[in-house]
């Protein structure tokens, strides 16, 4: 049964467990957040695409290795206790994160520098592996029935908030030094790695003072532990069968949903719709700071109403808006600014090139005239980038750049793009879908802390949940970012196509969600 706790005790509980995986996340999103100048430092030059894809596939390996970390920190957790177990995995996070921030670039060591990475990657995926399941049982452990959801549900505000603190530290080091400064070798974009090694150092010292679990202090006083948690876990078919539920009818739908709203929505207004590296991040920092309480609203309400609506409301509502929200962020970066007034041309160079009029006419039906000015389509596909041609004497052209709003495309054979800045209705409305997009998050994120929680039994419970737990986030919901790249690059008509993966994964979790899970209702835990 559930040992009641005084009030000021949950509430300790719930600060040093909530800083500490808050800082685990930070520590490892900012690899996701910088991944476009680490591919630039780590991987030789010549193919920014493939340097890119690289950079992502080094991301996606540490959210895969996450289940092994579950494994070995789970099993620990349910041997020797919650509180020293994720005290370990806080310290490998913190100094892998450091260290990273250490790693000379590629021109200076070669390919020893994307190994090194790769490897300290691997043990930030094990560290966190670890991290999650144990707070999440620790908070749990000490909460009275009928608050079980709103008290975990502060844990779940920690990815988030990781994710929030990340996005800041990034902006305030690039808004004090140039982009050259914050890109070079030993650069301004090193510092959030190394600031890490501070925050760990708090966490640490607050976590040290914590005790552990009365539940588990219980059990382990009566010599009721689990000597085997891997065994009991996956061995026996009840308890496996239960894991095997919670992965495929909860947790990978939630898993996608969570990326997709707070990482694949951030990587598409910066590489397809082209916003500028400061209103991107702005745009996801409002939305996450008016989205964050509702993780706090809806693990309230699962303790009201139950866990299983609330969870696959998110994600129905995520596969049915999905492709018309991002669709929404292509037209309005693309084709409402389009107008006479935003356009300005500005000479980069002095190469003339012959541009008759039979070349213009050819394709007159995806042209568009502005006093003298051609806008050409470059591909034919609805949204793409536009080559521009001012006729200075009706045959020759000057290559340019055109700004649209605050929008550039430099024209050569490989066209490559500047920057957007949105104007103060788009912005606000920007922000206004990304809210959506994490709202979703929250509905499906907030309440499965107490889910997973009361499906299994206390003496196997660290490990039984972080396995399904880091399933469904490290390898369905890690892979969003570089399969939806991956996707995109390989069927480049669609720009929307990488969203066919985290919609299929949620559809199919809500699938079986509907069919199979039961509606729990905050309750007695299992001992």
């Amino acid at each position: 049964m559930n040992q009641p706790s005084s009030a000021k005790t949950v509430r300790s509980v719930i600060t040093a467990s909530s800083l500490g995986t808050m800082i685990e996340w930070y520590d490892f999103y900012i690899f996701g957040m910088l991944a476009k100048t680490i591919s630039t430092q780590f991987f030789p030059e010549g193919n920014p695409t493939a340097a890119l894809l690289s950079t992502l596939a080094i991301f996606a390996a540490g959210f895969i290795v996450r289940p092994f970390g579950a494994l070995v920190f789970g099993r620990l957790g349910d041997l020797i206790g919650r509180k020293y177990t994720f005290l370990l995995t806080l310290v490998l996070m913190g100094g892998s994160t450091f260290l990273i921030g250490c790693v000379p670039s590629y021109t200076s060591i070669g390919i020893a520098a994307p190994i090194l990475v790769l490897l300290l990657r691997l043990l930030q995926g094990l560290a966190l592996g670890g991290e999650y399941g144990g707070a999440a049982t620790y908070v749990a452990e000490h909460a009275p029935v009928g608050k079980r959801g709103f008290y975990t549900s502060w844990i779940q505000t920690t990815a988030t908030l990781g994710l929030f603190v990340a996005l800041g530290v990034i902006l305030l080091v690039k808004s004090n030094m140039s982009d050259a400064a914050f890109t070079s070798e030993w650069g301004g974009w090193r510092y959030p790695f190394w600031i890490s090694i501070v925050l760990v150092g708090v966490s640490i010292y607050i976590r040290m003072k914590m005790a552990e679990s009365p539940i588990f202090s219980k059990l382990k006083a009566e010599g009721k532990t689990s000597t085997n948690p891997l065994k009991e876990s996956f061995r026996n078919k009840a308890n496996f069968k239960m894991v095997l539920l919670a992965l495929f009818g909860a947790v990978m739908g939630q898993g996608v949903v969570w990326y997709t709203g707070q990482f694949y929505a951030q990587s598409f207004l910066e590489t397809k719709c082209f916003l500028e590296f400061e209103q991107s991040r702005t745009i996801m920092l409002w939305a996450i700071a008016f989205a964050t309480p509702f993780f706090l609203f809806f693990g309230w309400l699962s303790d009201k109403i139950g866990r299983k609506w609330i969870m696959m409301a998110g994600m129905a509502l995520a596969i049915f808006t999905y492709r018309p929200i991002f669709s929404t962020f292509l037209d309005n970066t693309h084709s409402s600014i389009l107008t006479e007034k935003s356009v300005t041309i500005i000479k980069t160079d002095t190469t003339y090139k012959k541009l008759g009029t039979d070349s213009i006419c050819e394709v007159r039906s995806q042209c568009k005239n502005f006093a003298g000015m051609t806008f050409q389509r470059i591909e034919n596909k609805k949204w793409g980038l536009y080559e521009i041609s001012y006729d200075t004497n009706l045959t020759d052209s000057t290559k340019s750049v055109v700004k649209l709003a605050g929008f550039g495309f430099l024209l050569d054979q490989n066209p490559k793009y500047i920057n957007l800045k949105l104007n103060q209705q788009q912005y606000i409305k920007f922000i206004s879908l990304v809210f959506l997009l994490i709202l979703y998050v929250t509905m499906v994120y907030g309440p499965i802390a107490a889910f997973l929680v009361e499906m299994f039994p206390t003496k196997i419970r660290y490990t039984s949940m972080s396995l399904p737990y880091h399933i469904g986030n490290g390898v369905f919901g890690g892979l969003v970012p570089f399969i939806g790249l991956l996707l995109t690059t390989t069927f480049p008509a669609d720009p929307l196509v990488g969203l066919w993966y985290p919609i299929g994964v949620a559809a199919l979790c809500l699938i079986i969600g509907l069919l199979y899970l039961t509606n729990k209702i905050d309750r007695n835990i299992k001992d």
